[in-house]
């Protein structure tokens, strides 16, 4: 079977976990509904696997249920995490894929799942779990005649994808559990959850058999998590009493007559923007339930994976805001917002209540989890501010990235007014904790640590250019990216992440060596001082240097980005907590008028 092939098993109708089951699960009386007022606007939530793994009810209780009187909320969510990281969802569908690749063994397996006996080419569940209602999709009607590969037959050793499939449905079942009170929506989500896993099985069983898992494959096995996720959200919604609609986007890209996508090459803005429309279009049909949306939106050209990365749930809820003209996107983590430093390592970090789309982006770019750029550009370039938000601390204020920090609309968020002394139309922060700006004071400081230093002098000093051609080529060649770079004629310096095997980083050496001497520097950090009030700042970079020096801390090499709001440097890793603390105390602290001096010895 061909990949083209493949790539159908994994998106015929017949074969697609989200077909509607035979029998529609019940609605309870009197359900919690979006607001019908036709003058309210849309307000999108995501919320992460962490969020929706440990928060799936205070989610429902507390945060949308506050917020759909007046709006009309959108809900996304990410593969919900695991009780631990190996048992995070998406980890262990990478897992399932792998060991699809995988030819079955000739021996006995010695897991517990070879003792499972085999019915209909289909393992029989163990007695006392709950058995799924016939559905259109099962695997026994999967298109091209699939019947075959729906299972191991009868004699044949269980593949060991198998006991990982298990595992997910084991999560999700105890979740379900625990989180669901009312017995007959138990019932529905856990058959559900049977279901869906049933269909997973013999998917990756198929994948086996023809010994291929393509990158589309790939995309919809990475999918199924988030389908999960958002099946048990809608059901914990209901269960709260929310009328919530569950709703897969697997099918949203446009495919061709023959089964081609409409679009080729590479995702240039015009397919985003038509993804953004469609997917704004479905959403707007569950008016007055609360959509509940998957983050996967389908097959794209080149793979979703490949061309957008495991952040694509976020992309998907910028994407969402666009369609519907959202008047903001709310992104739940556990932590307040955007700090000054990061508050585990500094002790006097502030929370930033307003932060330019550019800061966000260098901040994210050197270390701090804000918002993808990419992601971020979709939300901003449309005017829809993105706010950071904690599901632990719902009332919180959080931070705003938006496009102009010093317009803020006072409905941005509809539990947290802003303060009387501010217009109708903005608010311009005067706060304590935003007096740092009015100061042109930098923003925020960051660290990006396993860093690596590679320095090359040239051996042919006549030939610059083609000194600097043949580094970058070989870079590309190895798929390196180049976090900080310092150039002369016949010297660089660049700073990359330390993520390279080691087989990969000494050929890497070695191709780097055809263009000069090479040396290694390991253990290393990236500070960064971010700010936009530092443009034409004279003296900033004067202070982070002076202050890092009076702290002992050895500069390695020195950059600062075009934009002229970073200034970064390299430092060795085991200095990394004590340079922040030195830089946020010297450049971002706020000292009484009169005060000079050292920073405190306190970090020394």
């Amino acid at each position: 079977m061909s990949e083209s092939d493949a790539d159908q098993l994994s998106l015929s109708p017949a074969s697609s976990p989200s077909t509607p089951s035979t029998s529609p699960p019940s609605t309870p009386p009197n359900l919690h509904q979006n607001t019908i007022d036709p003058c309210a606007r849309w307000l999108v939530q995501k919320f992460g696997g962490t969020s929706v793994g440990k928060f799936a009810v205070q989610i429902a209780r507390d945060i949308v249920s506050n917020y759909i009187d007046r709006y009309k909320v959108a809900i996304v969510c990410s593969a919900r995490s695991g009780t631990t990281k190996a048992l995070g969802t998406t980890n262990l569908l990478l897992k399932a894929a792998a060991e699809a690749k995988q030819r079955p063994s000739s021996k006995t397996n010695n897991r517990s799942e070879t003792t499972t006996p085999v019915t209909n080419g289909m393992p029989r569940r163990p007695s006392g779990t709950s058995s799924p209602r016939t559905r259109s999709s099962s695997p026994t009607s999967v298109a091209f005649s699939l019947t075959p590969l729906s299972g191991p037959q009868a004699g044949q050793n269980i593949p060991e994808f198998s006991a990982t499939v298990d595992l997910i449905r084991s999560e999700h079942v105890a979740a379900a559990k625990s989180a669901i009170k009312a017995p007959e929506i138990l019932r529905e989500i856990e058959a559900e959850i049977e279901r869906e896993c049933d269909w997973l099985r013999a998917f990756l069983f198929a994948a086996q058999v023809i010994d291929e898992v393509s990158p589309r494959s790939r995309d919809s096995i990475i999918g199924f998590g988030e389908r999960l996720a958002c099946k048990l959200m809608t059901a914990t919604l209901r269960d709260q009493g929310i009328d919530a609609e569950f709703v897969s986007l697997e099918d949203i890209v446009p495919i061709s007559d023959d089964g081609d996508l409409h679009v080729e090459g590479s995702l240039d803005q015009s397919f985003y923007d038509d993804v953004a429309t469609a997917v704004g279009k479905r959403i707007k049909e569950c008016a007055p339930k609360v959509p509940v949306v998957t983050g996967f939106f389908g097959p794209v050209p080149g793979s979703l994976l490949r061309q957008v990365g495991r952040g694509y749930t976020d992309l998907l809820s910028a994407l969402l805001a666009v369609g519907l003209e959202a008047s903001e996107l709310q992104i739940w983590k556990e932590v307040d917002g955007i700090f000054t430093a990061d508050p585990r390592k500094v002790p006097t970090a502030r929370l930033i209540p307003i932060i330019s789309p550019d800061e966000a982006a260098e901040l994210t770019y050197y270390g701090s989890e804000v918002v993808h750029p990419f992601t971020m550009e979709q939300a901003i370039r449309r005017k829809i501010p993105i706010r950071i938000k904690n599901v632990e601390n719902p009332k919180g204020r959080g931070t705003v990235i938006h496009p102009n920090p010093d317009q803020v609309p006072n409905d941005s968020d509809p539990d947290i007014p802003c303060p009387p002394s501010l217009t109708i139309h903005t608010c311009s922060y005067s706060s304590p904790e935003n007096i740092h700006q009015s100061k042109r004071l930098p923003t925020a400081v960051t660290i990006k640590e396993r860093i690596v230093i590679l320095n090359v002098n040239s051996n042919r000093k006549s030939v610059s250019h083609g000194f600097l051609a043949g580094i970058f080529s070989t870079l590309d060649r190895f798929g390196v990216a180049v976090d900080l770079i310092s150039t002369s004629e016949v010297h660089v310096s660049m700073a990359i992440e330390d993520n390279l095997p080691p087989k990969i980083m000494d050929r890497l050496v070695s191709e780097l060596q055809k263009s000069g001497s090479v040396s290694v520097h390991t253990d290393m950090a990236i500070l960064s001082l971010v700010g936009k009030q530092m443009r034409n700042l004279v003296g900033m970079s004067g202070r982070m240097f002076q202050s890092l020096a009076q702290g002992n801390v050895n500069i390695e090499m020195i950059s600062q980005g075009a934009s002229e709001i970073n200034i970064s440097c390299v430092i060795q890793a085991r200095d990394a907590v004590k340079a922040l603390n030195v830089i946020h105390q010297s450049c971002l602290q706020i000292k009484p008028e009169g005060i000079r001096g050292k920073v405190g010895p306190w970090l020394f």
